[in-house]
């Protein structure tokens, strides 16, 4: 029955388990361990002849419910919950590679995913090219014989550039590499990479699936087989677990993951309109607008368009703080898909380790923001940069 259910519903009922007292809300086990009847018992538990739980590092009640109504929504047989969504990506190309492998990857990424893999992966002796992701045929210059990973976000941090997950996949199958994407801008509602083809789906949980501000926490997802394989070793033994209770409290968030994605992206949307019609303002970057780049990919993969917009001002970084400054209703942050609308400047925060002529490869301006729209009246939003834009200077 569960598995006929709508995503609405999969994220209110989705992979809950009771106990004897049949609590209405999921229970939250705050335990590292757990006891077993007999010697014998624990023997066949560690053996995996017997299904059950062992120790909170390699799972719990609590994140096994978070895990299975995760695994609901995005269609996948198999997850783990990290710590934080830097976990889950690190977890996610690590586990799988060895010295000597290569990671092809899109060079729009947040901060610390660029890192990961131009920084600390060649450290291990894993080799990494970066692409412009937005053209197919850079992904496939960029294969070398010992290629076996390609990684990308999409919609992408902070410029909303996006991949086609389809073809580069496609080119990912033809030489059994596999394709990690990061799917926090779109959200697993309006884009499912593992029906594009795409092998390995992550998320920062931190952002749209708990949306309110509280915990940290990330998910990796795939096939069973993948993570038999390669994760759950390496998440066993690492130790990147998800605290119970985070688990318990984006099991409360996701439940309502629909209800404020839906009011996100129509107050961006709104928001993205407004703005490009400012003459302070001298470029829109929104998903759902059909002056998109790629509005076409968009189109093809995509189902809504997105709670976050790129714009950026004219007159740089004197503008884009001045703007900021003068905001009233939205936020100063680097956090996204929060339930407050959230704005921040990339150059001067989660891109800023970045080199000047890195910045300005990915479009990456003095003058760029980031819009993560909240929930809030639509009104007092567009009030809200109204008033903002009419207190800045010339």
């Amino acid at each position: 029955m569960s598995k006929n259910w709508r995503p609405a519903t999969q994220l209110v009922h989705g992979g809950t388990l009771r106990s004897q007292y049949g609590e209405t809300s999921e229970a939250i086990y705050l335990t590292q361990g757990f006891v077993y009847e007999t010697a014998e018992a624990a023997e066949a538990r560690f053996k995996g002849e017997t299904e059950g739980f062992i120790y909170a590092r390699y799972g719990s009640p609590t994140n096994d419910m978070f895990e299975k109504r995760m695994c609901m929504l995005e269609g996948a047989e198999d997850a783990r919950a990290t710590a934080s969504g830097m976990a889950a990506v690190a977890a996610a190309i690590l586990c799988q590679l060895k010295a000597g492998d290569h990671i092809v990857a899109a060079r729009a990424l947040f901060g610390s995913c660029r890192w990961v893999v131009e920084t600390l992966a060649p450290k291990y002796g894993i080799e990494c090219t970066l692409v412009d992701g937005r053209f197919l045929e850079n992904w496939e210059k960029a294969i070398q014989k010992n290629t076996k990973l390609f990684f990308l976000e999409s919609p992408t941090n902070p410029t909303l550039e996006v991949v086609d997950i389809a073809g580069v996949a496609k080119l990912a199958n033809q030489i059994s590499a596999k394709v990690v994407v990061d799917n926090v801008f779109a959200t697993p509602l309006f884009q499912k990479p593992l029906e594009l083809g795409a092998h390995i789906v992550v998320y920062s949980a931190t952002k749209h699936i708990d949306g309110q501000g509280r915990c940290l926490g990330g998910v990796v997802l795939s096939d069973t087989e993948w993570v038999t394989e390669h994760l759950q070793d390496y998440f066993r033994h690492t130790g990147p677990a998800m605290s119970p209770f985070n688990a318990w409290t984006l099991l409360k968030g996701i439940e309502t993951l629909p209800l404020r994605v839906k009011q996100q992206t129509e107050n961006a949307a709104k928001i993205a309109d407004f703005l490009a019609e400012q003459k302070q303002v001298a470029k829109v970057i929104y998903p759902g607008r059909a002056d998109h780049p790629q509005a076409d990919v968009i189109a093809r993969q995509m189902s809504g368009g997105s709670t976050l917009v790129c714009l950026e001002l004219k007159g740089g970084k004197e503008a884009a703080f001045a703007l900021q400054n003068a905001l009233g209703v939205v936020k100063i942050s680097n956090n996204l898909g929060d339930a407050k609308s959230l704005i921040t400047h990339p150059a001067t925060t989660t891109h800023k380790n970045l080199s000047d002529e890195a910045r300005a490869e990915l479009g990456i301006s003095p003058g760029t923001l980031r819009l993560s729209a909240g929930i809030e009246d639509t009104q007092d939003l567009l009030e809200d940069f109204a008033r903002a834009l009419e207190r800045m200077p010339g």
